[in-house]
């Protein structure tokens, strides 16, 4: 089951119009979302990422878009799921409502939440994860860069070409040849015991997991940065790790012949979990 704006509905039932704006010009945007035990991860950070985002579209924002109307929608389509999951995969859309060439003839908006299942009940990660440099794009250092849109062109492409070489990711760098993020998540070193991303000004993802990691690295006086990160820094540090909001924090194998430990990163990853199980009372 699906939930468009308020009603649900079969996941196979047809819901909008060719002339639907997020499929004519990527004018949407979007949140994924882990739900687990009857709470979505970091709900309020995702909440204030969406509207910031909104608003920037110049989006008009319902009056009742409030976090707990949006939450209890997004619950909506849980618990009408016809079957258990150990935890979901929730996909929320806001997109601006048909009419108009590139200048809308409308700000008023539309959403849709679907949900898919996840097999483990926590954050898990691949043993083996071989990553290479994507660089037939680059990535523009801009503030449209760090929203979750769904003008996502380079990371489609870059995904198809890096399943193709026989990765299971690509790193993305910008005009500025600065190292930026994951095809698919937000992306850290961690160099002599130094926790480094990259920052938003280098044209990054404003990641949900990412801003959970900074927090707990400040919270538990662990060394970080923000800072610009070459991809030869990328064969000097000892760990690299991906982190998106269903993945949580997975740690790179293998780049460009050279392989990595995972010491601070299963550090990162208990303490995110514990995060997690510490709002939800566990």
């Amino acid at each position: 089951m699906i939930n468009h704006n308020g009603a649900l509905k079969a996941s196979n039932t047809p819901l909008f119009s060719v002339h639907n704006r997020g499929f004519l010009y990527g004018d949407a945007v979007f949140e994924t979302l882990r739900f687990r035990q009857k709470h979505i991860h970091f709900w309020e950070d995702h909440y204030f990422r969406l509207m910031a985002a909104m608003r920037i579209f110049r989006m008009q924002i319902p009056m009742e878009f409030t976090p707990e109307f949006l939450e209890q929608e997004c619950l909506r389509v849980i618990d009408a799921q016809t079957k258990s999951a150990p935890s979901w995969r929730l996909r929320l859309t806001v997109y601006r409502e048909d009419g108009g060439a590139y200048l809308p003839t409308s700000k008023a908006v539309g959403y849709a939440i679907e949900a898919k299942p996840l097999e483990t009940d926590s954050y898990s990660f691949k043993d083996t994860y071989r990553v290479d440099l994507f660089k037939d794009y680059y990535i523009q250092k801009s503030m449209l860069s760090t929203l979750k849109s769904t003008n996502k062109a380079l990371h489609v492409i870059g995904s198809i070409f890096m399943q193709e070489q026989g990765f299971d990711n690509g790193i993305v760098v910008n005009d500025a040849k600065e190292i930026v993020e994951f095809l698919n998540g937000n992306l850290f070193v961690v160099q002599d015991g130094v926790l480094r991303t990259p920052p938003l000004s280098s044209g990054c993802l404003d990641g949900i997991i990412r801003k959970q990691l900074l927090r707990l690295a400040k919270k538990h006086n662990l060394p970080y940065e923000e800072a610009d990160i070459s991809p030869f820094d990328l064969q000097k540090v000892q760990e690299i790790f991906m982190t998106n909001a269903v993945v949580g924090v997975q740690p790179v194998s293998y780049y460009r012949r050279t392989t990595y430990t995972h010491i601070h990163t299963k550090r990162f990853q208990q303490l995110l979990k514990e995060a997690v199980n510490s709002v939800q009372g566990n």
